[in-house]
């Protein structure tokens, strides 16, 4: 099957918001974290650098922790919340243990209206005890060819396997987290959800034939890459 065909039949998806990188609002995100005896005590604080109320915000908080063999663990929260003229917030923790060889990263995303206000980011390695584990900010890294699966069925682990073997061979390696999420659907079958920064970029309903999920990887590694494309357009755009 033609990936064309796939496009129609599958309830193509592709959602892209024009304003989504760099608004111009004054709400700022920041991850405040701290490292002891192996554990990551991590905050996701909002500050408010504007003398007016902002009100109808949301937040998504999370972590990838990569454990020593390679694979990858996640934890999320989101919510929403306002902040009066000036103010600083937390708006949530996270708890999380790491070991000798292992690193985390952890996102925070602040959104109004579905379009994203500010974002911060740190990345935490584990040391020695008696040497200092190491945090990292934001401007000092960037996040390349990562993927995370969150699938539910055989199909879905295909897919993945599929996905991650054609997107390592071909030499792209986006600055951004590529996750794949699959929820059940009617009888045996289920939705397959590429998101990347929360955005839905490609979507499809499953099928049990391998000919179809590789036509499936290649409809969604052309949808990334026109993602990727207008990302560094926009950012190119903000900074003129």
């Amino acid at each position: 099957m033609k990936t064309g065909i796939i496009k129609v039949i599958l309830g193509f998806v592709f959602l892209f918001n024009a304003t989504v990188f760099f608004a111009q609002e004054s709400v700022r995100a920041k991850i405040v974290a701290k490292v002891a005896d192996n554990l990551i005590d991590a905050k996701a604080v909002a500050q408010n650098n504007e003398a007016t109320f902002k009100d109808d915000y949301t937040y998504v908080m999370f972590s990838l922790k990569k454990g020593a063999q390679g694979n990858y663990s996640k934890n999320s929260q989101s919510g929403q919340f306002s902040l009066e003229p000036g103010e600083e917030k937390e708006l949530s923790s996270l708890k999380i243990n790491i070991q000798k060889d292992e690193e985390c990263k952890i996102f925070l995303f602040i959104r109004k209206d579905d379009v994203l206000i500010s974002k911060d980011s740190i990345i935490i390695y584990a040391a020695e005890k008696e040497k200092k584990n190491e945090v990292i900010a934001e401007s000092d890294f960037e996040i390349k060819g990562i993927v995370v699966e969150d699938v539910i069925t055989k199909i879905g682990k295909d897919f993945h396997d599929y996905f991650y073997q054609e997107y390592s061979n071909s030499g792209n390696q986006y600055p951004f987290i590529i996750n794949i999420k699959e929820k059940p659907y009617f009888g045996r079958s289920s939705i397959i959800t590429i998101e990347i920064e929360d955005q839905n970029v490609f979507e499809f309903l499953t099928k049990p034939d391998e000919e179809f999920l590789r036509d499936a990887v290649k409809a969604a590694l052309q949808n990334i890459n026109q993602y990727a494309i207008q990302r560094k357009l926009l950012y190119r755009n903000s900074r003129i």
